[in-house]
């Protein structure tokens, strides 16, 4: 396992990392995260990615009892998690969810505290933007979670590059802790903000990024070509709106050509697909997910497919791929 510098920040994060959206609490519990866990940090990973919002906070106390069983040293390894969507999803009350407001984020941290069962979360974000609080009162509030020793590192999560540039020059001019890396969608089929809308944020900011969905939530297993089969995420209850791009013909098309790559390399087309989104040299760590430990595993050999992808084998896969991405 490599270790990239978040951004740049000092903080280093292994290339690959282990997510808990959907699985944790859904698919995994306590034992089979656990198990997990430690077979991706025996790996090398260090970094284990979470948020308030998964699974309604089951996902983060999951996690974090699955770290103290663990009795790692807090040293080696690193936590995040995530705000915006709220735990209230269904009760009445301002303040409460689908906000950046100072009251939400300074309670919001004593809360994910809490289910981990840490004394600080290493990364928090901003899970998404919100059009209805000032930026600066965010900037304030992000900045005082450090300050106040809850939190080392904070950023943003699909937020855009104008609205990360504004919250960094808001941090510049108040003497603040500033954004220091951003977490969007990165795959095959979605590259555009990462490739261009962010372009100018690397070197002006130097702005780190922890990419998610390399798989583009399954399509690039290749377990969709023939449809949603009963055991996958496609198929899990609430997971319904992922339908339209999973049985799309044409990426599913564009995916069984890309077997033949992977075929070439002696991967599999997950591998690829996950090591591809590794080779961005802009890419601090590439987030993925499993539900069994078999599958993490096979995520993680994604690590010696990177050196293979040369500029002969990516300029094939962007043949494939590039007409389809957005």
């Amino acid at each position: 396992m490599n270790y990239r510098r978040l951004g740049r920040s000092g903080l280093q994060v292994s290339e690959l990392s282990l997510g808990s959206w959907v699985t944790y609490h859904n698919q995994v519990d306590e034992n089979a995260a656990k198990e997990m866990m430690a077979a991706a940090f025996d790996a090398g990973v260090n970094f284990f990615d979470n948020a308030e919002a998964y699974a309604g906070g089951k996902s983060e106390a999951l996690m974090g009892a699955a770290i103290r069983a663990l009795k790692w040293p807090r040293l080696n390894y690193v936590v995040s998690t995530k705000f915006f969507w709220g735990l209230d999803r269904e009760g009445a009350g301002a303040n409460r969810r689908d906000t950046l407001n100072r009251k939400y984020l300074l309670q919001a941290i004593d809360g994910s505290l809490q289910r981990f069962g840490l004394d600080f979360i290493d990364l928090v974000y901003c899970h998404r933007p919100d059009p209805h609080t000032p930026i600066e009162e965010t900037v304030w509030a992000m900045s005082d979670m450090i300050t106040r020793g809850k939190a080392l590192y904070w950023g943003t999560s699909e937020w855009s590059a104008a609205d990360i540039r504004a919250a960094w020059d808001i941090a510049e001019r108040h003497h603040l802790h500033k954004p220091v890396m951003e977490q969007p969608q990165y795959h095959l089929f979605n590259r555009k903000r990462v490739e261009e809308e962010y372009a100018r944020l690397y070197e002006d900011i130097g702005l780190g990024l922890t990419t998610w969905s390399p798989l583009a939530s399954g399509l690039l297993t290749g377990k969709y070509k023939a449809g949603i089969p009963a055991d996958s995420r496609g198929a899990m209850k609430g997971m319904g709106f992922l339908e339209k791009s999973l049985t799309d013909e044409a990426k599913n098309a564009a995916v069984a050509q890309l077997e033949g790559v992977a075929a070439d390399l002696g991967c599999q087309v997950a591998q690829l697909a996950i090591a591809w989104a590794a080779k961005n040299p802009h890419v601090s760590t590439v987030i993925t997910g499993a539900s069994r430990l078999g599958q993490l595993q096979s995520n993680l050999g994604a690590c010696d497919v990177i050196s293979k992808l040369t500029p002969e084998v990516m300029a094939r896969i962007d043949e494939i791929t590039r007409p389809l991405a957005t």
